[in-house]
């Protein structure tokens, strides 16, 4: 008898363990977000809605909010625009150096910190847009990683371990990663960053358990004397001109990404055309797929199921990589199952996720490119003084976007989505100038003497703020109209989370997090976290009973250029770190 209790004793104590470590697999990333505890993958749900059912922190205490616990993430180098995940206890994140750290979720204590000891000096010249990593994924007990210098690693979740390895990119060819991947189906999905570079997007598809490619899709065809490498890229190929693929094409693919299991889909936003003038491609008044798009392929195999194009002939830097958003809405007096976006180019799109049909877009900002969206082809109706050549001309929204890389969020509740936003950015274009397009990093002049702007549609900018004007816009998906607006944000940097709590946080470059009620956009509370700089999306979870909000932020020294020493700046930079804030008693 004795013995007998010692091994049941025995037995409980390691089966505890593993009750507590429970592993991330399909299934649980299919119903992730539904609790609130955790936080399994990049949108928080794989429809990426950043919608939390947690509402112990609501609109009646918010304004108790105070700091909780706090972790050094280590040097800088550029903004941290990673969101972290937060699954058994553990709260993992990584750094723009692509530094993966795991910490517990209640006190911050590190577990494990784990460095790729990526070749910083030989690298950074080669990154096309800043020093950043947007995330990391969780499934089956690992934690996959990209690294900005092109690899993708696994780690052992509870250890930081390397257990696998793969190779996605080399610097050398001007291609980095810095987005966050997904999982779909057992496959690990990733793309490249390199748009603004002589390159050719695409994106991978890997084995989770062994880092083995599965495939590659290419965002846009290569050289015809190679041969295509689908149909698709056939298909592609007839809508360029000239000699293309000796300028690379573009097409990157460097954030957005979203997946239904039911329709067995998973959607990716696409980059850029490069060179971004349509005078410098060539390719004579074309479409130029699969550019500036949303392509909706299957997991398992690749094959692309459907395309629709925002801006065919790009010739503004219009990439289609923002935030894509699944929800199913009431449209028309019938469910429908659809995809949205906030798009670079000022339109907010609703389109069938399940089709690709294409449903409604209207302006959430300034617009002087086209004079609206021909609402039966989903084609946008272009300003005639918009196509540029040498002659430069001003553009609204410029190539920073009315919205960017920053996550927005949907609440089912209000029925908003909440849109980082700049109200009013203007950038002058002209063909004949040097640009970074060109793939020689050299800063853009603004060209002499510039035409007028084209006449604007869409909501009237901000007063004040410069050409910025960011706000957070609160828009009607159904109605195609906007609800309310608070001043404050952009289109880069930052992002928001919603809650059932009838709260959005939005973090703020200025190293501000702040907090409005969901449905009238009243602000609730405001805190200083002192970061000053690259602040990251909120997240939110609840562990023990208690909710947190957890941001990145704080940019550190940033390396300088061919050797040069960085200018001294007026005010010190301040060290990222990871915050996290809860209710004070």
């Amino acid at each position: 008898m004795i013995s007998r209790t010692v091994v049941t004793f025995v037995l409980a104590v390691c089966i505890l363990p593993a009750q507590q470590s429970r592993r991330v697999d399909d299934n649980t990333l299919k119903s992730a977000g539904k609790a609130g505890e955790e936080w399994l993958t990049y949108g928080l749900t794989q429809g990426e809605t950043r919608y939390s059912p947690l509402n112990q922190i609501n609109t009646s205490n918010v304004s108790r909010l105070a700091p909780g616990w706090s972790y050094d993430l280590g040097p800088g180098g550029g903004p941290q625009e990673a969101t972290p995940l937060v699954s058994n206890g553990t709260l993992y994140g990584i750094t723009n150096w692509s530094v993966v750290f795991a910490v517990d979720a209640r006190t911050g204590k590190e577990r494990w910190r784990w460095d790729p000891e990526v070749n910083q000096t030989a690298v950074f010249p080669k990154i096309c847009c800043g020093v950043v990593n947007r995330g990391i994924a969780i499934y089956q007990g690992m934690i996959i990683a990209p690294v900005i210098d092109g690899r993708l690693l696994a780690l052992n979740a509870e250890t930081g371990k390397p257990i696998w390895e793969a190779r996605v990119a080399y610097p050398q060819d001007q291609q980095t990663i810095t987005m966050a991947p997904r999982i779909a189906k057992g496959k690990v999905i990733i793309g490249v960053s390199g748009g603004d570079r002589p390159t050719r997007g695409y994106f991978d598809a890997y084995d989770a358990m062994t880092g083995k490619k599965a495939w590659r899709f290419y965002t846009v065809p290569g050289d015809p004397s190679k041969g295509f490498e689908n149909s698709d890229m056939r298909k592609a190929a007839a809508t360029w001109d000239g000699e293309w693929w000796k300028l690379g094409g573009g097409g990157a693919v460097w954030d957005g990404m979203a997946y239904d299991p039911e329709a067995d889909l998973i959607y990716i936003g696409t980059g850029n055309a490069e060179p971004w003038p349509e005078a410098l491609r060539k390719t004579n008044g074309k479409d130029n797929l699969y550019v500036c798009s949303i392509l909706a392929v299957q997991p398992e195999t690749g094959e692309l199921k459907w395309h629709y194009q925002m801006v065919p002939g790009d010739s503004w830097d219009y990439d289609s990589v923002q935030h894509l958003i699944l929800a199913d809405l009431n449209i028309g007096g019938r469910q429908r199952k659809v995809i949205m976006q906030a798009n670079k180019n000022a339109f907010y799109y609703v389109m069938d996720r399940v089709t690709g049909q294409f449903i409604s877009a209207q302006p959430f900002s300034m617009v002087t490119w086209a004079k609206g969206i021909d609402q039966k082809t989903g084609r946008p109706i272009v300003n005639p003084e918009a196509n540029y050549g040498e002659e430069a001309i001003p553009i609204s929204p410029g190539g920073g976007g009315a919205h960017n890389w920053s996550p927005m969020s949907f609440n089912p509740n209000t029925g908003l989505v909440y849109i980082p936003t700049s109200t009013a950015n203007t950038f002058t274009y002209a063909a004949a100038d040097t640009y970074s397009g060109t793939g020689t990093g050299t800063a853009r002049p603004t060209p002499p003497n510039p035409r007028p702007a084209p006449p604007a549609i869409g909501p009237e900018p901000l007063e004040g703020q410069g050409n910025n004007r960011g706000a957070l816009v609160a828009w009607d998906p159904v109605a195609q109209q906007m609800k309310w607006r608070m001043p404050g944000g952009g289109g880069i940097g930052g992002g928001t989370v919603t809650t059932a709590g009838n709260l959005v946080f939005q973090s703020i470059n200025d190293g501000r997090l702040v907090a409005y009620s969901a449905d009238k956009g009243e602000k609730l509370a405001e805190i200083q976290t002192g970061l000053r700089g690259g602040m990251g999306p909120p997240i939110t979870y609840q562990i023990d009973g208690k909710q947190y909000v957890a941001v990145m932020g704080g940019t550190g020294p940033v390396m300088p250029r061919n050797g040069q020493a960085p200018a001294t700046p007026a005010t010190p930079p301040v060290l990222p770190k990871l915050l996290t804030y809860s209710l004070a008693p």
